[in-house]
């Protein structure tokens, strides 16, 4: 059996506790009030009896009193209550030494490895670390109510970022770019005006990026269409400066000239971007999560230039960006999103070109993600932009004016629910299921309310960047944030996991499969029906949130088998199946899962993506463009994943070899550091420990789980 701590850590269970806690209560009471030491092991042996696979230290301490007071000690179970107080205010007056020292030690593994892009061992990076346990601590202890604390801790649900739970920061957000390159900005109480050319205008959107990233704790995506106008700019003043030096040229010679050098400030200002954003470090300690947003979109005055800009962005990240030792290796940001619209879709568009670059990169680089403009319109009443730095979607919001405005808006928090936790309870019984799911819900509402609350009263100083100088609102110096959390002008999200597991948990059968289907369909139009629900009682815009947070898929697992036992296609795999998706193991072909899915994605609304393995992407580009053909037509929001290890060190695209030693070894420079090898799969995204498999061969875990 193993006791969840009040901290959310676990450990095995130990009857000398519960002996000691009440010998020191025996102390405090005279001898006829004592407890017997058959008593005491009787209290141990029925908790010891109740074969349980985890237990709470609040009941085991409640079982206790309960039992005293059946002995008739009432004044011991007194004693006993007052002691059990008196640790708790002992707990609250310091309850983060233990985490933090293994910070500063190096040897707190679960929140080293939390996030690849930061590097723990860093003082800087150690500084946000040990700030972010605080938070979670204080989170947990005070600022949550206890059902909501306690639910986190058994895997009902995930309070997401609970780190970062003590500021008033939100999640999320779309940079209003446009409004800040056009009419300047303030960073650090000094005024940045309007660029006069592209290079000024990519130095001051990295500028942008930075100061919102440390204000902020989710990702932040950027529209690179708006940089399409300080192109045009620095290509009309190269344009006159010639002219104006060399009157003697003809025309023709004079836009050659003008060629080459918007070459090589197009150029210059892309490496700005991709060169700034991977050596800027935020306040957290790692580079801007930020994501690139690439649409040609044919009523944009700057198509021209845009498709310029994108086509650059593209090469150099197909390049990549070399490391310490000079090889080229694929940086984590910017992330890439690709529209393909009627004019790049490969049916013989003018920018078909430039999709089949973006393909080239995402043989090599896994990136970029390509969104159907065809399909968003469909789903979003006529509008297509970009999903903000976390994937998750913003819902179609009108101005006063009755123009639609994405830009500029935010997602104030995210909590999950463990689909699957339900159906195990439920046990094949539908109106339990539904009863419990229901309850569960409600609890989520609770839970995201709290997320909401946390952030009313907020005042514009802050972050001056995200409020009062362009990058989400010109508010006044003291003015609230409160309107913008309101009338859906802001999201906020219910993510949810395991609907695959939840599925074959109730019907045996997996969501593909017609009879799965039909349920899985009900549970998605519940959650989708109780966010519009929650919206109407509260003029709040929540949305329904497939997470993209692999973590998640392990947390909720790793609880339920403990708590449940091994549970055949559900608990024993290690993981659950991510929001809507199908499992792995599932033989499906790409574009039959693509078809599937994309059924999904219109209920998922406030995020939602969709994935496929192509083995060796790089010999596979014709059968990459016929499934990039097949995403315009058929699915919103997808990517791309490959089988192939890759090693960023040396840059070496091929199979990571386990070495004598039981470690990962790229075999041609021999680097052994894990964090600097890609083989990790995203598809199923297992973050874990890797182990040698029964025969004793050398096979990692990541691989096992796609066999």
């Amino acid at each position: 059996m193993q006791v969840i701590k009040r901290n959310g850590s676990i450990v095995d269970f130990d009857p000398t506790k519960i002996k000691v806690a009440i010998e020191k209560a025996n102390a405090e009471v005279n001898e006829k009030e004592k407890a017997k030491k058959s008593e005491i092991k009787e209290i141990i042996s029925y908790i010891e009896n109740l074969d349980k696979k985890r237990i709470l230290v609040e009941d085991i301490q409640d079982i206790v009193e309960e039992k005293l007071m059946e002995y008739g000690h009432y004044l011991l179970a007194k004693s006993y209550i007052i002691y059990r107080y008196n640790r708790a205010l002992i707990r609250k007056s310091n309850t983060t030494d233990e985490t933090i020292l293994t910070l500063i030690k190096n040897t707190n593994k679960e929140v080293m490895e939390e996030n690849s892009n930061k590097n723990a061992m860093a003082a800087s990076t150690q500084r946000d670390l040990i700030a972010g346990e605080v938070s979670r601590d204080l989170t947990r202890r005070l600022l949550l109510p206890e059902d909501i604390s306690k639910a986190h801790d058994e895997g009902i649900l995930h309070f997401h970022d609970s780190d970062y739970f003590i500021q008033p920061i939100f999640n999320c957000c779309l940079i209003n770019l446009g409004d800040m390159l056009d009419n300047g900005t303030v960073m650090n109480g000094k005024m940045i005006e309007s660029p006069k050319s592209f290079q000024v205008a990519c130095t001051v959107t990295t500028q942008i990026i930075a100061a919102v990233a440390c204000s902020q704790y989710g990702g932040q995506s950027v529209d690179v269409k708006h940089l399409g106008k300080y192109l045009r700019r620095s290509k009309e003043k190269f344009e006159r400066n010639i002219k104006a030096t060399a009157p003697e040229l003809s025309q023709e010679e004079v836009d050659k000239l003008v060629a080459e050098r918007l070459k090589d400030e197009l150029a210059s200002g892309v490496q700005t971007i991709q060169y700034q954003i991977n050596t800027l470090f935020t306040t957290n300690g790692q580079s801007p999560f930020v994501t690139l947003f690439m649409h040609l979109d044919e009523n944009d005055p700057y198509i021209e230039e845009n498709a310029m800009i994108i086509e650059e962005i593209i090469r150099q990240r197909y390049q990549g960006i070399k490391n310490e030792k000079g090889v080229y290796i694929t940086p984590a940001f910017p992330k890439l999103v690709y529209v393909l619209d009627e004019c790049n879709c490969l049916k013989g568009g003018k920018y078909d070109y430039i999709t089949k670059l973006a393909i080239k990169c995402s043989a090599k680089r896994l990136y970029p993600d390509y969104i159907s403009a065809k399909k968003m319109r469909e789903n979003y009443e006529g509008n297509v932009f970009s999903p903000m730095g976390c994937r998750s979607f913003l819902a179609p919001w009108k101005d006063e004016n009755g123009k639609y405005k994405f830009e500029g808006r935010f997602n104030q928090g995210v909590v999950s629910i463990n689909i699957p936790q339900v159906a195990i309870i439920a046990d094949g019984d539908e109106e339990k299921f539904w009863k419990l799911f229901d309850e569960r819900l409600e609890l989520c509402f609770k839970a995201l309310m709290c997320r909401h609350e946390a952030l009313k009263g907020v005042k514009s100083d802050v972050s001056p960047i995200h409020w009062q100088y362009g990058a989400i609102a010109r508010l006044e110096k003291g003015e609230t944030i409160d309107k913008l959390l309101y009338g859906g002008y802001s999201s906020i999200s219910l993510g949810y996991i395991g609907l695959y597991e939840a599925t074959k948990l109730m019907k045996g059968v997996s969501h593909t499969d017609p009879v799965g289907e039909e349920f899985a369909m009900r549970v998605m139009n519940y959650m989708k029906q109780k966010t519009v629900e929650w919206k109407k009682k509260t003029n709040i815009g929540f949305a329904l949130y497939g997470t993209p947070a692999e973590s998640l898929c392990y947390r909720f697992a790793r609880i339920d088998k403990q708590k449940f036992g091994t549970i055949p296609d559900v608990t024993d795999k290690g993981y659950y199946t991510n929001s809507y998706h199908v499992d792995v193991r599932e033989k499906i072909n790409a574009f039959d899962k693509f078809k599937f899915e994309a059924k999904f994605q219109p209920i998922s609304s406030g995020g939602c993506i969709s994935y496929v393995e192509i083995p060796n992407l790089t010999n596979n580009l014709k059968a990459v463009e016929e499934v990039v053909r097949f995403i315009y037509d058929n699915i919103q929001y997808a990517e791309f994943n490959t089988k192939s290890d890759y090693c960023h060190v040396c840059g070496y695209d091929g199979e990571i070899i386990i070495n004598d030693n039981n470690e990962w070894e790229c075999p041609q420079c021999h680097n052994k550091d894990q964090r600097k090898m890609n083989v990790t799969r995203r598809t199923c995204g297992y973050l874990g420990e890797n182990f040698w498999n029964v025969g004793k061969t050398k096979e990692i875990k990541a691989r096992v789980l796609h066999l």
